[in-house]
């Protein structure tokens, strides 16, 4: 992804009041009086990237400081996929504007492409965009991760890295799948427990009516025993001996058939009194069946009882309802029926895992190899640029150490080892203690790898402090050549430097109706001259023609 910065505002920051400054492609120097705020342009780019915003530094008697950043994306299809998956608007015309505000009185706020986002959202483009080195600007440098990264990308073998990676994915994935299915079908011990379960529900032969219709049929049975006595002692009181209902109505029916032989007219009597009798005797068979049926169902009130007994025990253990515990003896049947074929699917799992392991193992050698070859190389480009640089018999190699396990690198981590003079032990990078060596050893290697560096603007802040002379010139000079392949801002005090630069501006105060501010400005031709000259030392005439041969050098 190549990229520009073309823009830069900044307002109401620390001592800059309104700060707008249009930058060129390739090599820019940044020079000034000390204390004159070059570190506040920085500092807007730091905040630009997301690093962590100090409300002190808004500008006495404002609110709040806005910061933005205008990029030149002309290649921006994959970024316009890392801004959409963020739920961002991707660039218009190839322009990546990024905001941020810092506020006195009330929380900032970010933007990307006029869109709100996080300041997580800002170190992510800022991680792609700018490579910061300053005098505590070197983790990068330090990670193992990104030395390994950087050995790869000079290696040319992130493909075999990708390789490797997608290997290594593939066994993550297969591994979670086994554990999936694992947990869906269980071990032996929980089959059986599940085996137990189905065998107990199946046994019950539920029916989801079968509930209501056994509590109706409770309820009748409970109460057996009090209907049983009602209805036989109302057959009895039909036919008792003291007052046999049955019996004096026969006695009634005998006396209305005799008055029937005598008067004709009484037929009608006769026909109702024998059918008052007929239903009398009915009614007391009914009462004596309907007596001993409650008792037969009092007898069936324990296997009643003992029946929703089990339908509690199945709810309390499967669900809270009859319906629940049908539902669950679905999913013990679904559960055990996978039992089925379970070998086949771990069998084929693991001659899955076995093919990604293998083709992660051949790509982790190709990638071994491609970084033991690629390692020489590199070794050999650095220490070329080192010398350059004024390390004359400085020691620099890579290790490559291997890993007890394959890791997100691969089979081994890269770590830089330098030693800046002869007879001293190489030691890892990070435990050197000069930053002013580290900073040169970042400029070493970022000129070795120009062509793989995807980053695309370099930021270096005094890089070159403690340094002078023939040094600083080839300081310049790397300088140079990396602003062909990057846009490259350099903040400088050295003349050697600032000269051999495509484009020069100065930041200087100045003191307006009381209040000090900030300004920038490009200085050409006459002006660039003077500012070298200023560098050198002063505006004398040696001076002069001292800046005036160091930019004709630079040419």
């Amino acid at each position: 992804m190549l990229a520009t910065l073309q823009t830069l505002k900044i307002r109401n920051l620390a001592l800059v009041e309104e700060l707008v400054w249009d930058l060129p492609p390739g090599f820019v120097a940044i020079t000034g009086e000390t204390g004159a705020g070059k570190s506040v342009i920085l500092g807007a780019l730091k905040f630009l990237m997301g690093e962590r915003a100090d409300r002190s530094l808004v500008r006495h008697g404002a609110t709040m400081a806005t910061l933005e950043g205008v990029f030149h994306v002309p290649q921006c299809e994959e970024l316009n996929q890392f801004l959409e998956e963020r739920g961002v608007d991707p660039c218009e015309e190839g322009m990546l504007i990024l905001r941020r505000s810092i506020s006195t009185e009330a929380a900032g706020r970010q933007f990307v492409n006029g869109s709100p986002c996080n300041v997580t959202l800002l170190r992510e483009l800022g991680e792609r965009l700018i490579d910061l080195h300053g005098p505590h600007d070197h983790q990068s440098l330090f990670s193992r991760s990104q030395q390994t990264l950087l050995l790869d990308s000079f290696s040319e073998c992130l493909t075999e890295r990708a390789d490797y990676l997608e290997a290594r994915k593939k066994i993550g994935a297969l591994l979670q799948e086994k554990e999936n299915l694992m947990a869906a079908v269980g071990n032996a011990d929980q089959k059986r427990e599940w085996e137990e379960s189905l065998s107990e529900i199946e046994a019950a032969d539920l029916r989801l009516e079968e509930e209501e219709e056994l509590i109706a049929r409770h309820r009748t049975a409970a109460q057996g025993k009090r209907l049983s006595e009602l209805a036989a002692l109302a057959a009895a009181r039909l036919s008792e001996e003291e007052v046999n209902v049955v019996a004096v109505l026969a006695e009634i029916t005998r006396l209305v058939r005799e008055l029937a032989k005598l008067d004709p007219q009484m037929e009608k009597e006769l026909f109702e009194i024998d059918g008052f009798s007929e239903q009398l005797q009915q009614l007391s068979r009914r009462l004596s069946s309907y007596s001993e049926s409650i008792e037969l169902d009092q007898r069936a009130l324990l296997e009643l009882e003992e029946r929703l007994d089990l339908f509690a025990k199945l709810k309390r253990k499967y669900g809270s309802t009859l319906s629940e515990v049908i539902e669950y003896r679905k999913k013990l049947e679904e559960r055990l029926a996978s039992f089925a074929d379970v070998e086949e699917r771990f069998a084929s799992i693991n001659l899955r895992m076995k093919e990604a392991q293998e083709a992660q193992e051949r790509a982790m050698k190709k990638l071994t190899k491609s970084r033991q070859l690629g390692a020489k190389k590199l070794i050999t480009a650095i220490t070329s640029a080192l010398i350059d640089l004024g390390f004359k018999q400085a020691g620099f190699q890579i290790a490559l150490e291997p890993l007890l396990e394959p890791g997100p690198q691969g089979g081994e981590e890269a770590d830089f080892l330098f030693a800046p003079n002869p007879g001293e032990p190489l030691q890892p990078l990070r435990m050197i203690a000069s930053s002013g060596e580290v900073s040169r050893v970042m400029l070493a290697l970022k000129s070795a790898i120009a062509h793989q560096d995807r980053v695309p603007l370099l930021v270096f802040d005094e890089i070159d402090a403690n340094v002078g002379g023939e040094i600083a010139l080839r300081i310049g000079a790397k300088m140079k050549e990396l602003g062909k392949e990057h846009q490259v801002l350099c903040i400088t005090h050295l003349p050697q430097v600032a000269a051999a630069a495509a484009a020069h501006f100065v930041v200087e105060k100045e003191v307006r109706d009381g209040r000090t501010s900030t300004s920038l400005r490009v200085v050409e031709g006459k002006n660039r001259e003077e500012e070298i000259a200023r560098m050198l030392g002063g505006a004398s005439d040696s001076a002069l023609k001292h800046a005036q041969a160091l930019l004709c050098s630079a040419v």
